[in-house]
């Protein structure tokens, strides 16, 4: 018999098993199968599939396969409901949402039980970590909606928000969608995994029980056909997917040219790295945290574990000893460290993966776990960069150890793939770990700490991690739009530019060939062709004919001009004043060339000063577009930081040739990014005349770039391009749907417009908003106070 005596002795745990009868009860009384949640009730259930407990395998429940047709009434009711839902006062929305966070809270203990049934995950982590942070997003969305008329002003809901979410959170990621829509006076259908639908449905009783409005908000369970009748339908105003990167490209391309409103947030291969001079004990229990929580199916896991070299065989040590102690198994057992795989197919997945990369050379270093739905937590080492299992995704308890010599290398490892998620840097000396976080390509970044989460903080990625944030201010901006201009009639399709010989018109003087501008140099088009500039009386000049590879050596130059990024925003604003001060010198000579297209002398003036005036204004912003110190609950100070986007291809508006030009590159280059310009294919010269401006203003080469010709088969290859960040477009309807369908390649983001919509002479020619859309926010956890 086990004493007391032995115990302390050994200091073994023994079995601490949940109760879950109240849990198995309920499930008992719906063993016919559960039906969706639509327009304020349960509907009866459809033809239904199989829901598993994988820690055993045995069926819990039997959810409905949705159909087109439940889609359709799911958002048919959110669309009844939601001008009614908008119209409520922010007060009142905020105390429906007050509601649902005290009676998650209520009813905490069963939802913390359901989840680990159903996902597999420990006991622990759902009950202390999952349904406390699910009460939080509530709460502090209830306090944007009370507060979203004042800090928000001008904006409007999107409507009825589709939103697919994935199975390693499934209530979690349900909060972190269904509240700040909610707050901001949108309705939602929402589609859980269908390996995990149980705590959504769960919700919905919630939702019943705390008598919020019928219809804004709808729960339809099923497969990925169910979700992509969600993305797809023609009456959602907004999409918000979480899951994997492959079905993340492809609701980017299911819903170019829809005008819908998408945010996604996808996978990541995030870097944990560890500087010689860190604490190495705690940086091991940051990797349990970072890899081995939640089975390692996080998103935001830390499996590139990279350790300097100094200090790598100790840490390797020190982290294969702590291995030992995690305990895989029942995830009802509070003394459970890691749970169940949630489903055979992604342990096959798993196991598929390890086989790859052990063929690759790498070596496996596994605690027991036992049979079953199980993986055990996995430490791979003499894993080489190109190697799958430091490549791809896992999304299971397996980390890679990768050593390197100085701050620079670790940069490089880190940064060394296409996802950029999240980044957890470990070191005693704080300048070095803010140095890094500037560095790393990644949304989150947490200093000597991982995973750390919450509401009051904007969480998403860069590149192929997705765009959007969810959480903070910049997440509940997600769920809010401005007012889109619209046009009286759609832009119209542009002849192809004319590179034969013309006749003699209204040409005279000397011959000036515009050239196109790359890396601060004029250069030659590639194709060896001009076209005709037209004017009201015949051609008033020559463009270069840029094609595909013109493109290539302008991206090429842009991504070159990364310093300009690293350049302090004081030190952008004076090169932007010398841009506007050389070009109110020159304003005779540019007013000149836009009569010479047609305008009237009035109107030619009226756009040079314009565009005077926008110089000097995002000049002025500058240094002053600032992030914010984000409240969250833990003793952090959360930096939210614009970062720029990088390289960014612009198509600038027909019409206003220079101050359509200048108003779209102006934002992106105050904000540190460098830019691709394709100018008004009609009246490209406006803007090659900027060269001499830009040359005499000390805007380093490669920053700006403009390349002539084409317009929509420019903007293709600039949208196809891997090295461009971002896309913005002001054409045709046709042009908007093909550049959102073609940035999906590397899910660059996009802002496409009918060129004919805005006014670019007056107030909705510029604003903070150019400015949002040529930053992403990075959000940086350092660890603060006691």
């Amino acid at each position: 018999m086990t004493t007391i005596a032995n115990i302390l002795d050994t200091m073994e745990y023994g079995p601490a098993p949940e109760d879950a009868s109240i849990v198995t009860d309920w499930l008992a009384r719906h063993a016919d199968g559960f039906g969706h949640f639509i327009d304020g009730s349960f509907t009866r259930p459809g033809e239904t599939f199989e829901v598993m407990n994988p820690a055993t395998g045995d069926v819990i429940a039997r959810a409905s396969q949705g159909t087109t047709e439940d889609v359709d009434a799911a958002v048919a009711a959110a669309r009844k409901a939601q001008p009614k839902w908008a119209a409520l006062s922010g007060h009142e929305r905020a105390r429906h949402l007050y509601a649902l966070a005290r009676h998650v809270q209520q009813h905490a203990r069963f939802l913390a039980v359901l989840e680990s049934l159903d996902n597999g995950k420990p006991i622990r982590e759902s009950r202390d970590i999952d349904i406390p942070l699910v009460a939080r997003h509530l709460y502090h969305h209830a306090g944007w909606a009370e507060i979203a008329k004042d800090e928000f002003p001008g904006t409007a809901p999107h409507g009825v928000c589709g939103q697919v979410i994935p199975w390693n959170f499934p209530l979690l990621m349900l909060a972190w969608k269904v509240a700040p829509a909610l707050a901001a006076g949108n309705t939602v259908v929402l589609k859980p995994a269908e390996y995990t639908p149980l705590t959504a449905l769960a919700f919905a009783g919630i939702v019943e029980e705390c008598g919020l409005p019928k219809g804004v908000v709808n729960i339809v369970t099923g497969d990925g056909d169910t979700g992509g009748a969600i993305v797809g339908h023609k009456d959602i105003d907004k999409v918000a997917f979480t899951g994997s990167t492959e079905v993340g490209k492809l609701i980017r391309r299911q819903t170019a040219g829809s005008g819908k409103a998408l945010t996604l947030e996808l996978g990541g291969k995030s870097p944990f790295v560890v500087f010689a001079d860190a604490d190495l004990d705690a940086a091991v229990e940051g990797v349990v945290d970072a890899i081995w929580f939640n089975q390692g199916q996080v998103c935001c896991a830390g499996a590139r574990i990279l350790v300097a070299e100094a200090v790598a065989d100790r840490f390797a040590g020190l982290l294969r000893a702590r291995m030992e102690t995690l305990r895989t198994g029942d995830p009802l057992d509070k003394c459970t460290d890691v749970g169940a795989i949630v489903h055979p197919v992604q342990l096959d997945r798993i196991k598929t993966l390890m086989e790859r990369g052990v063929a690759e050379g790498a070596k496996l270093h596994q605690v027991a776990a036992p049979q079953g739905c199980f993986y055990p937590p996995t430490l791979a080492t003499e894993v080489e960069p190109a190697s799958v299992l430091a490549t791809e995704e896992i999304f299971g308890p397996v980390a890679t150890l990768t050593t390197f010599r100085t701050p620079e290398d670790a940069v490089a490892l880190a940064n060394n793939t296409r996802y950029g998620l999240a980044a957890s840097i470990w070191s005693e000396n704080v300048n070095l770990c803010l140095d890094v976080a500037a560095k790393v390509k990644a949304g989150v970044v947490w200093i000597n700490c991982t995973n750390v989460l919450d509401a009051g903080a904007g969480f998403g990625g860069y590149r192929e991690s997705g765009f959007g944030r969810e959480g903070g201010r910049e997440g509940m901006m997600a769920y809010l739009a401005h007012p889109k201009p619209r046009a009286k009639s759609g832009a119209k399709e542009l002849p192809a530019p004319d590179a034969a010989p013309h006749a003699a018109g209204a040409e005279s003087g000397i011959d000036r060939t515009a050239k196109l501008y790359v890396g601060g140099k004029q250069a030659r088009p590639d194709s060896g062709y001009v076209y005709a500039v037209e004017g009201p009386k015949g051609p008033v000049g020559r463009a270069g004919l840029g094609n595909r590879k013109d493109i290539r050596n302008a991206v090429e130059a842009a991504a070159k001009a990364g310093g300009w990024g690293k350049a302090t925003g004081h030190n952008r604003a004076q090169v932007l004043y010398y841009v506007g001060e050389n070009l109110a010198a020159r304003s005779a000579e540019f007013e000149q060339r836009l009569r010479s297209f047609g305008a009237t002398e009035k109107a030619a003036r009226a756009e040079v000063e314009a565009s005077v005036r926008r110089c000097f204004w995002y000049a002025a912003q500058a240094d002053k577009f600032d992030g914010a110190v984000h409240q969250t609950k833990s003793a952090h100070v959360t930096l939210a930081m614009h970062e720029p986007l990088g390289v960014v291809g612009i198509v600038a508006p027909t019409a206003h040739p220079l101050l359509g030009a200048l108003s779209t590159v102006l934002p992106a280059i105050a904000m540190g990014n460098s830019v691709v310009l394709v100018p008004s294919q009609t009246h490209p010269l406006a803007a090659t005349d900027l060269y001499q401006v830009l040359d005499t203003s000390d805007i380093p080469g490669g920053v700006v770039n403009i390349v002539t010709g084409p317009r929509d088969s420019l903007a293709r290859t600039l949208a196809q391009h891997d090295e461009v960040a971002a896309m913005w477009y002001f054409g045709t309807a046709d042009g908007c749907a093909t550049v959102e369908a073609d940035s999906a390649g590397n899910l660059k983001q996009t802002w496409v417009e009918d060129e004919a919509a805005r006014d670019w002479s007056g107030g909705a020619g510029q604003g903070r908003g150019f400015l949002h859309r040529a930053t992403q926010v990075k959000n940086i956890w350092v660890p603060y106070g006691e």
